[in-house]
């Protein structure tokens, strides 16, 4: 057999065992925040019937669909006549029944509608979950990843987005996050920009021209909606919305003199100063409303998908894109002829998180230590005496292991140094005669002698 060197399929990743004791600390800290507030885990199938997934994402999006080839003679099954085609895509429904997920969302829309029946509305969920991608890979971009979702669906109250702000500052702040910012807009107050704009009409188009504006400026952003069918007049009106300044109070009067005249406009305010509300409520004895808050009009993600509320988090402590996003959105099982379901949701970017956690050096040391104490090896005698000892410590819920050859000190001590083992029990001939071990501390070297019940209490 021809040997094969080893390589990975672009666009995924290994972890080491460090990095998933990182990776761990993160998803681990996100559940304990989510369940906090109610919200109990699902998880889905890696894959779906591939017109679960197809046409829910536009064009570009199904062309980034992993499909799966059906097993054995995909072919066999096929229409004679697609097979001389230089177009594939009419073939791929023939050949291919199953696709891997693209995200978390139109996964759980198909679970509340098949489980309808057995949830209760309002219904709180959380996933945790790998979603792959068909896309270029590029740094910081993966066709393997995980998304870090929270969603309820069946409930109007604008109380639910008041919670996600403070599951956002709850959660990066128990992960080491310190300076952040929670953006919020609301789609109806996009929706009355346009309104009074007179291009109601052209409401995506100039959302998604100002959704840019960290990236391509005032001056791209200008250049770009004159290029769709706005005028420099618009322009004018458009840019002092754009650089609304000051407080969020001085920024809502700003926005209640410039939408007085869009009914809808002012309705996206009101929930606005409905959900800041809620959460001075909630947080005044904690921190200043303004701390970690801001009001973006010019954030506009997702819109064709969000019908409310909309989030975003940034962090100002490294230079990273968002670290998390979401919003309330109408309809979402629609798609699967459930109508007329509300439901409001967020995502954490674990990936970047990581990425943010690790440049700041905020894991914790213990993320990195999986066993406490290594029993050493030099005989066959002392092997069999420290194997009581071991089940011993392991049953006290001790992390321990032990060296599984004998082999010389030296090479022992490497291997605990390595792999951040705190202490090595060393067991000789004298400790077996005596029923005293030494116990080596990795850090400063000591080293100590003491009985079987007093180790296992000391490292407890």
């Amino acid at each position: 057999m021809a040997i094969v060197k080893p390589s990975l399929a672009k666009g995924t990743r290994d972890f080491s065992p460090t990095e998933m004791e990182k990776r761990d600390f993160i998803f681990s800290t996100l559940k304990t925040v989510f369940t906090k507030y109610g919200y109990r885990e699902i998880q889905t199938p890696s894959f779906e019937n591939l017109q679960t997934l197809t046409g829910k994402y536009g064009d570009e999006g199904d062309k980034l669909i992993f499909k799966i080839l059906n097993s054995g003679d995909y072919l066999a099954k096929a229409p004679t006549n697609l097979l001389t085609e230089k177009e594939s895509v009419p073939l791929i429904p023939h050949i291919a029944e199953k696709a891997l997920r693209y995200d978390l969302t139109v996964p759980f829309a198909r679970y509340v509608v098949m489980h309808q029946h057995e949830i209760v509305l309002p219904f709180k969920r959380f996933q945790i979950q790998p979603v792959w991608r068909a896309d270029r890979p590029q740094r910081g971009r993966y066709r393997e990843f995980y998304q870090c979702d929270v969603d309820v669906v069946g409930s109007e109250s604008l109380l639910n987005e008041a919670e996600f702000v403070l599951i956002y500052q709850e959660a990066l702040s128990s992960l080491g996050l310190t300076d952040f910012t929670i953006k919020l807009n609301n789609r109806k107050i996009l929706s009355g920009i346009a309104e009074i704009l007179g291009k109601p009409t052209l409401l995506v188009p100039m959302t998604v021209a100002i959704d840019k504006l960290d990236k391509i400026g005032i001056e791209g952003v200008d250049n770009e909606l004159l290029s769709r069918g706005f005028s420099e007049n618009d322009l004018e009106k458009l840019r002092p919305i754009m650089h609304l300044a000051g407080s969020i109070p001085a920024k809502i009067a700003q926005l209640k003199e410039t939408l007085a005249s869009s009914a809808i406009g002012m309705q996206g305010i009101e929930e606005i100063e409905t959900v800041l509300g809620y959460v001075e409520r909630m947080t005044a004895d904690t921190f200043p409303l303004d701390h970690f808050i801001d009001l973006d009009v010019t954030l506009a993600r997702g819109l064709n998908y969000y019908t409310g509320c909309i989030f975003e988090v940034k962090t100002n402590e490294v230079t990273m894109g968002s670290i998390g996003g979401g919003g309330r959105y109408d309809d979402l099982t629609g798609m699967f002829g459930l109508k007329g379901l509300t439901g409001v949701g967020i995502s954490f970017g674990a990936d970047r998180i990581y990425d943010v956690m690790e440049e700041l050096g905020l894991f914790p040391t213990s993320t990195v230590q999986s066993t406490k104490v290594l029993l050493s090896n030099f005989d066959k005698l002392a092997e069999l005496y420290a194997l009581p000892l071991l089940q011993k410590l392991r049953t006290a819920g001790v992390a321990a292991e032990i060296y599984p050859t004998s082999a010389k000190l030296k090479k022992q001590l490497a291997y605990a140094d390595a792999k951040n083992i705190p202490y090595v029990i060393l067991i000789g001939e004298e400790e077996i005669k005596s029923g005293l071990l030494s116990l080596k501390d990795m850090q400063s070297g000591e080293q100590r002698r003491l009985n079987e019940s007093d180790l296992v209490a000391l490292l407890t």
